[in-house]
């Protein structure tokens, strides 16, 4: 018999997780199936807990804006802000109306109280500025990166002023039109502005590249991590606005791309500070491609995941979860040719005595392998055998 959503709360462990493991991974990230279960989020903020308790991990990173996430971070580590504005302003994807996201930013901000800096927890959001329906202005990054680079750096040495920038991005509402999701026409993306500030985007980051010796050794770290992300996401967003103007019938397929490698980027940077846990959807952290049809059109693409487990190799580690059952969202038994079909037929009394609740997802010819907590791990090497471990 197969587990219901209800009954996983304490299904994963970060010991069994570990043990699966040849070394602590750089990044550890743990998938979910469905967005909008606060049962998985509990989950998430258990084995999190687990993690920093036992394991050393002090980052947790979740599918949610980039540069909305540094307003929890400023919470978390100093208690900037209170707890209602971080749930109504540093979220992203409505992230911020959940139980267990407040219950974690609290725990967050309760756990760093008094601690020294180098033992505080930190959270990151790691996705773009992007919602289904659109995409956000580059004003934020870029202005906030142009700030940056002006009050450290030759006045000279800088590639436009801010009135430039401003002048250029005209009003916020010419970029977050949600009708530019579905019309390209309706897009500013590939306007006289737009490649203008593409070039002066790329310009402002070369700055922050040719001037790290200086800046690295007289800004401190957070500022200078916040304007690298400041530079990645101004870059990113005005490429995605860009192919948002394209009519070619790539144009979707490169979005979502183009929105798994900004991703890809966020968490290569947080590979940088040390061991990280993610959290985030399966398809954006599997090593196989993800696909999924909008519109009625399949999309296929490399995921977040891939791109990093091709830079970091066995220091990226992903646990993929899984459900059979989700029976208050209308999903009940799983198709029997499935990888969860095949687990849901299994009988509940097997030798560990936990019913299957997790699988990895990846094509043949990888076979996902199953602790006793529930999960199944995909490793860099992809060599797998089904076994029980004790």
């Amino acid at each position: 018999m197969a587990t219901d959503i209800n009954d996983i709360t304490h299904a994963v462990e970060a010991a069994a997780v570990m043990r699966l493991l040849p070394a602590r991974p750089r990044l550890l990230a743990l998938g979910e199936p469905t967005h909008g279960e606060d049962t998985l989020l509990d989950l998430r903020n258990e084995l999190f807990r687990q993690l920093v308790e036992q394991e050393g991990y002090r980052t947790i990173a979740i599918e949610s804006d980039c540069v909305r996430g540094l307003v929890v971070n400023d919470y978390v580590t100093s208690g900037t802000g209170t707890l209602e504005e971080v749930m109504e302003h540093g979220f992203s994807h409505s992230w911020g109306t959940f139980a267990a996201n407040r219950e974690l930013v609290r725990w967050m901000r309760a756990y760093n109280d008094g601690r020294p800096a180098p033992e505080r927890l930190r959270f990151a959001g790691f996705d773009g500025p992007l919602e289904i329906t659109g995409a956000a202005s580059p004003r934020q990054a870029l202005t906030a990166l142009h700030g940056f680079l002006s009050a450290r750096v030759d006045a000279d040495l800088l590639p436009c002023t801010e009135d430039t920038l401003d002048r250029l991005l005209g009003t916020d509402d010419r970029w977050t039109d949600p009708a530019a999701m579905m019309d390209p026409a309706q897009s500013v993306g590939q306007s006289a502005e737009a490649g203008r500030l593409r070039l002066l985007a790329d310009d402002l980051v070369a700055l922050l590249d040719t001037q790290t010796p200086h800046l690295i050794r007289a800004t401190p770290r957070d500022d200078w991590d916040r304007a690298r992300l400041y530079g990645r996401t101004a870059i990113g967003l005005l490429r995605y606005h860009y192919w948002m103007a394209h009519s070619s019938p790539s144009r979707m397929t490169r979005l979502v791309g183009l929105r798994d490698q900004m991703m890809a980027h966020n968490l290569l940077a947080l590979a940088e500070r040390g061991p990280a846990f993610i959290h985030a959807h399966n398809g954006h952290l599997q090593r196989a491609k993800s696909t999924m049809r909008m519109g009625g059109m399949p999309l296929e693409w490399w995921s977040a995941g891939a791109l990093v487990s091709a830079q970091l190799g066995e220091e990226y580690a992903f646990v993929a979860t899984a459900l059979g059952t989700i029976r208050h969202q209308g999903v009940d038994t799983p198709p029997p040719d499935t990888v969860e079909g095949l687990l849901y037929a299994l009988p509940e009394s097997r030798p560990s005595g936990t019913p299957h609740r997790a699988s990895a997802f990846q094509p043949p010819p990888v076979t996902p392998w199953c602790p006793p907590a529930g999960t199944f791990l995909q490793r860099s090497t992809q060599q797998h055998a089904i076994r029980q471990l004790h």
